[in-house]
Formats: C-alpha cells, sequence, structure tokens
C-alpha cells in the first residue's frame, strides 16, 4: 500500500518591505571629510591672512599700518602708495635685475640639473652611486658653512659686485640633479634602448626623448629655483654693493632708511608688487608642479 505524502507549500517571502542594507561607516565618513574641509579652511585663512594684511597695508597711510587695534581695511584706500614706489624708489632697476638673476639661474640649473640627472640614472660608471649620494649629501651643508671661502675665490676672481657672482653660485644645485634623477627613473629604460639601436647618442636620447617627457619635473624644478632666487636676500647682500646691481629685495631693505623715517604704506606697496611675479608664476605652472613633485618620488 503506497503512502502519498501530502506536497510541501513553500510561501515566497515579499520582498516589498525590504530596504537595501545602508554602507557602513557612510555617515561618519561625511562627517570626517567635512572636518578635513574645516581644518583645511582654517589652514588656508592662517596663511593667507599675512599676505591679505600687506596688500591692506600697501593702501593705507603710514600712520594707519601699525595702529592698535589693528585696522584690516584701510578707511580711505591709498592709491598713491603704488605710485610713490615707482617714483621715489629705484624699482625698476631692482625688478629687473631680479629677473634677469632669477631667469638665467633656473636656466641654468635646468639645463644642469637635468643633464647631470640623465648620467646619474642612465650611464653605468665606476662609483655611481657613492658619487650620486656625496654631490646629494651636499644638500645637508648649510651655505653658511662655507660662504667666506667662497667669497674669497670669487673675490680674487674678480666676480665680485657682479652680477656673475650670484648666477655661478646657484647655476648647480644638488636638489635638482636628485629631483630630475628620480624622475628620469619612472620612465622606461627600453625607451633609451631602443633610440640606442636607432644610432641616437647619449646626447640625443636626453635631448630629444628625456627632456620632452620630464616637462612636469622641469616644471616644478624651475618654479623652485625661480622663488628661491627671486626671494634670496644673503647672497645679493653680500656680492652685491653697487646700488645699480640691486634686487628686489635689497633693494626693499635699503629703502628703509630709518625706523622713525619711513612710509610703511609706500614700503609695503612695494612687497606687494615684489610678490606678484611669484604668484604669477605659480598659479601658471601649478598643475605641472603638483604633478612633478607626485611622480618624482615614485620608481619604475
Amino acid at each position: 500500500m503506497a503512502v502519498v505524502l501530502p506536497e510541501e507549500t513553500t510561501t515566497p517571502l515579499s520582498t516589498d518591505h525590504v530596504e537595501p542594507a545602508k554602507p557602513a561607516g557612510k555617515k561618519e565618513h561625511k562627517l570626517a571629510r567635512a572636518l578635513l574641509y574645516v581644518i583645511l579652511i582654517v589652514a588656508a585663512a592662517a596663511m593667507l591672512t599675512p599676505f591679505f594684511w600687506m596688500i591692506m597695508s600697501s593702501l593705507k597711510e603710514a600712520n594707519a599700518v601699525f595702529s592698535v587695534p589693528v585696522q584690516w581695511i584701510p578707511e580711505v584706500f591709498v592709491w598713491q602708495n603704488y605710485v610713490d614706489i615707482w617714483t621715489k624708489s629705484d624699482i625698476m632697476t631692482w625688478i629687473g635685475n631680479t629677473m634677469i638673476l632669477s631667469v638665467t639661474v633656473t636656466a641654468l640649473q635646468v639645463l644642469t640639473g637635468s643633464f647631470a640627472a640623465y648620467g646619474f640614472s642612465r650611464i653605468k660608471f665606476p662609483g655611481r652611486d657613492v658619487l650620486f649620494l656625496l654631490y646629494v649629501g651636499t644638500i645637508a651643508v648649510p651655505w653658511q658653512s662655507y660662504m667666506i671661502p667662497q667669497f674669497i675665490l670669487l673675490s680674487n676672481a674678480n666676480l665680485s659686485n657682479t652680477l656673475w657672482a650670484i648666477i655661478l653660485l646657484q647655476a648647480f644645485g644638488a636638489f635638482g640633479v636628485f629631483l630630475m634623477k628620480q624622475f628620469y627613473e619612472t620612465i622606461p629604460m627600453e625607451l633609451s634602448e631602443a633610440a640606442r639601436l636607432d644610432g641616437l647618442s647619449e646626447y640625443g636620447i636626453w635631448r630629444r626623448i628625456m627632456l620632452p617627457l620630464s616637462i612636469p619635473a622641469i616644471a616644478s624644478l624651475s618654479l623652485l629655483t625661480f622663488v628661491n632666487t627671486w626671494n634670496d636676500y644673503l647672497g645679493p647682500l653680500i656680492y652685491l654693493r653697487d646700488p645699480s646691481l640691486w634686487t628686489m629685495q635689497l633693494g626693499l631693505k635699503n629703502f628703509v632708511s630709518s625706523l622713525y623715517d619711513v612710509d610703511y604704506g609706500v614700503l609695503f606697496a612695494g612687497l606687494t608688487i615684489s610678490v606678484l611675479p611669484i604668484a604669477i608664476v605659480f598659479l601658471l605652472g601649478q598643475r605641472y608642479f603638483v604633478e612633478g613633485i607626485a611622480t618624482s618620488g615614485m620608481k619604475g
């Protein structure tokens, strides 16, 4: 006798009221991101506050610059300060000398740094790594420790009190070699080997392959060198004694002849003008600067 079992009935589960699971920690992630933005905004405001005060001070009367309490926005905008800095000082000469030094030193550092970096990264020779470490190690040596023998050397060569002294001092830099070498190592070695098979010399590989591929690193090195040379004060102070050779920083310092007899509104107008070229150069090259710094830290 066969026993017939009842069929099992299954009731389908209803999905009408099932809510999708929310990602874990999504709310905390938003709060952390908002907190990060707040911190960055506060930090940016703290860094920009001195520049804002400098610009506002350049539009104040002399007696209102250091008023107590601090007057952030001038009651009357004195645009005459910018006219006076052009007429009462030799600012055109200062800007011209600073521009000559900055552009020349930047071009030489890019040329020498990229060329030396190619040798350290692509050409094998005995003692290469040791020589590179010794060369990069000079970055840790402060300039003040050897500036006196350097001054004696340039003075004996009759280069003191000339722009050539500053150019020769800063035409070579270990930092530029290090930066460019790190970037070159991200470029595949196969490109250099293929170029050699095609008959290119090492100079041709450097000029036609490595340099075009290194635009971000070159832009980073150019920006850093330009800013350092433009803002340099100690070098021109030591070597440039003729007023016709003064740079922007040295000229503005000598413009303050007396702490009690200086128009600080006019002085701050000159300081604002001295910052403008750096701001323009950085705004134009910031994309390449960030990319060059980021990729120079990677090794392919």
